[in-house]
């Protein structure tokens, strides 16, 4: 089973950035999309942003579009998010996906096939 691990996470003040990364625990798998969720204290977990693996195609959530980006690197099998001007809202534990079917308009839970445990952003005000 192909784990997903992600890294990057921390405590930062609000206007700062930091840039999450993902890799894969085996180098070989189907996976047509990657994508972030986060999940804040008492909430549900919410679709960040999306990218098509060999195309580069993007999406983002209305909350974080303009301050977050996703991007890839086929080299080093990795996916990123860069987090620019990060807000106290921006608090939650932050899960990488893949998904083998789906297009970068997936956005529930139930589309994606492999998950990260996740890692913590902490913005303080």
């Amino acid at each position: 089973q192909v784990q997903l691990v992600e890294s990057g996470g921390g405590l930062v003040q609000a206007g700062d950035s930091l840039r999450l990364s993902c890799i894969p625990s085996e180098g070989t798998f189907s996976r047509r999309i990657m994508g972030w969720f986060r999940q804040a204290p008492g909430k549900e977990r919410e679709f960040v942003a999306a990218i098509r693996w060999s195309l580069g195609f993007t999406s983002y959530a209305d909350s974080v579009k303009g301050r977050f980006t996703i991007s890839r690197d086929n080299a080093k099998n990795t996916v990123y998010l860069q987090m620019n001007s990060l807000k106290p809202e921006d608090t939650a534990v932050y899960y990488c996906a893949a998904s083998s079917l789906g297009s970068i308009w997936s956005r529930r839970m139930n589309e994606y096939d492999y998950w990260g445990r996740g890692t913590q952003v902490t913005v303080s005000s």
